[in-house]
């Protein structure tokens, strides 16, 4: 309507002898003319399409499912705001012809219905007097009321089914969205494989260290004693990187941490602890191990951590060798260890840019009921940084072997 009352003050200026308030025809025009002005304001004013949406959502009777589609932010891009704009027209337009409809519509139909039966009604003037016998006249009328009725209906469906389409999400609002998910999505796996990989492994070592002081209590004192100072250190490291993993959660948009996360210049402490708890452990380190990269540091140790804690859960206390070289363009994580026997027919799995499986996930098979989750991420962990995995067991013996790139992390 100010569109509106505004063009019929401005058309008489340019159109001499217009008179859009008594003339028929030029309130067409103005209202015309009114609709390309409401598009400007449209795109000039983004909060019009939070407005609409909400006037949709109430108005237009739309399932839950479609009402939820509608965007509720403003519209930031111009495609965005000329997909507002185009709704706002066809708003404005089926909303004017109904409005106009609904105003001389009604009152001419009550006159048609009684027209024979009310003698003023048949004035020469009024052009209606052929219509006053009979039922013409009241079915001419109720003629009107429907029509004004189905308009209104059409309208209303029609705005209904453009809805979704003028006033959801574009297609870069679809995209923003997805990346928001999918960076959401990895945020929640990398806080799970912090806390499979820190956590777990403490748990697995502890329990490990409480069942065989249990089971030497009366035995041997001085043994409990050493696996009660391993657990009380494990558990204290625990502590430690699990307020690493907390961090995360309370980390900054930049994605850093608030407490540092380990990394291999801490590999001799984690071997220590994992030797307490009844592995047997022979490393073979490159000295080039202190200089590597923070990124691929912090992801080698747990890499690392996860191996130890897969030996120690599905094989108990067997000896492990574990060898780690350092190329130019690469880092290469090697370790073996003698495979229980509920894993001697495990297939393997490969991470990188081969596919994963194998004739049977090794991680079914050695896993613990609703287990599983150390070599996938293993794997996940290595294909982020561009390299691979691989997992096996053969003749008896479990092989793991992960290939980090160097060049891709700095």
């Amino acid at each position: 309507m100010p569109f509106f009352l505004l063009m019929t003050v401005i058309t008489p200026v340019f159109f001499s002898g217009a008179n859009p308030f008594t003339d028929f025809p030029w309130q067409f025009a103005a209202f015309g003319v009114a609709l390309p002005l409401a598009a400007l304001g449209a795109l000039l004013f983004p909060l019009l399409r939070t407005l609409e949406s909400t006037a949709a959502r109430s108005l237009c009777g739309l399932p839950p499912e479609v009402a939820a589609e509608l965007a509720e932010e403003p519209a930031d891009s111009w495609a965005a705001r000329r997909r507002t704009a185009l709704w706002f027209v066809a708003h404005l337009t089926a909303g004017g012809i109904v409005s106009g409809m609904t105003l001389a519509a009604p009152p001419a139909a009550v006159m048609l219905i009684l027209l024979p039966v009310a003698d003023p009604l048949r004035h020469e003037e009024l052009g209606w007097p052929a219509l006053a016998d009979g039922v013409l006249g009241p079915l001419s009328g109720l003629a009107l009321l429907a029509l004004v009725a189905g308009t209104s209906w059409a309208a209303g469906r029609l705005l209904a089914r453009w809805a979704p389409a003028l006033l959801g999400p574009t297609p870069a609002d679809r995209l923003a969205a997805a990346e928001r998910r999918a960076a959401d999505l990895a945020s929640r796996n990398r806080l799970a494989r912090e806390l499979h990989d820190s956590v777990g492994h403490a748990l697995s070592a502890v329990t490990l260290q409480a069942g065989a002081a249990r089971r030497v209590l009366d035995l041997d004192p001085e043994f409990v004693r050493q696996a009660l100072t391993a657990i009380e250190e494990t558990t204290r490291g625990a502590v430690a990187e699990l307020d690493t993993v907390l961090g995360l959660l309370r980390a900054d948009g930049d994605g850093r941490s608030t407490a540092p996360a380990p990394t291999l210049d801490g590999l001799d402490g984690l071997l220590d602890r994992t030797r307490a708890a009844g592995l047997q452990i022979t490393a073979d380190l490159d000295d080039g191990c202190g200089r590597l990269p923070p990124l691929v540091s912090r992801e080698a140790y747990r890499i690392v951590q996860e191996g130890l804690s897969n030996a120690l859960r599905h094989a108990g206390a067997v000896p492990v060798r574990l060898r780690i070289t350092t190329g130019a363009d690469e880092l290469t994580i090697m370790m073996e260890n003698p495979m229980g026997e509920a894993v001697q027919d495990a297939g393997g799995i490969v991470a990188g840019d081969a596919a994963v499986d194998a004739r049977k996930d090794p991680a079914a098979g050695m896993s613990r009921p609703g287990g599983g989750r150390g070599l996938r991420g293993i794997a996940e962990r290595a294909r982020l940084l561009g390299g691979e995995a691989r997992a096996a067991g053969r003749d008896g013996v479990w092989r793991l072997t992960v290939r980090l790139p160097l060049e891709a992390s700095r």
